[in-house]
């Protein structure tokens, strides 16, 4: 297999936490394996959450740590997200991150419309990974919410910009597991970015 462009995005807020286990080990075993491995980590990012008064016409300037983000998610060709499930979604500074960073012109196109009205995703040709930590098990996910953190992720973010297909791996539940399981989600993990899957 050849190398693969990957970038991974830590997507729990906190200093430390499983998402942050589980890219590291990705990102060993991918930069191992020959992969080129971007990382961003938004306990370290700093921008304004906020929009504000921004919009398609006079977008918020983005931060420092924005524009590389948007830089090196245009680079990547596979992108892989570590994130809990924090009240039936994800963090909300996660959620920033791509109300601030996917911009018309650089993510979508609103100009160039399909035929159901939706703008033409400019980030095509990439796959992602999501590395999900949650304490509500995968089957309650699927039978009890139909899977809408899936949905939300896959559909309203990453494919609407053109990022597809997007693969879950979930890691449940979470909190206070025991030291043998999160060594197993770890090697998990790393076996994943070992093949950038």
């Amino acid at each position: 297999m050849s190398a693969r462009k990957i970038l991974i995005l830590n997507g729990h807020p906190g200093q430390t936490s499983l998402s942050k286990s589980l890219c590291a080990a990705y990102q060993a075993a991918a930069e191992e394996a020959g992969h080129q491995v971007r990382c961003h980590d938004i306990s370290q990012m700093q921008f304004d959450m906020d929009y504000g008064q921004g919009g398609y016409e006079n977008p918020k300037p983005l931060e420092p740590d924005l524009a590389q983000f948007l830089e090196d998610l245009e680079w990547a060709e596979h992108v892989v997200m570590a994130a809990p499930l924090w009240w039936g979604a994800v963090p909300a500074k996660l959620k920033a991150v791509f109300d601030r960073a996917l911009l018309p012109g650089r993510a979508f196109d609103t100009r160039n419309v399909s035929f159901m009205g939706l703008p033409a995703p400019m980030l095509t040709g990439k796959t992602a990974r999501v590395l999900l930590t949650s304490d509500t098990p995968a089957l309650w996910l699927r039978l009890f919410y139909g899977n809408a953190v899936k949905k939300f992720i896959s559909r309203q973010i990453l494919g609407f910009v053109g990022i597809k297909p997007t693969r879950f791996s979930t890691f449940a539940p979470a909190t206070d597991a025991p030291e043998a399981k999160v060594k197993t989600w770890l090697a998990a993990a790393g076996g994943l970015g070992a093949k950038a899957a």
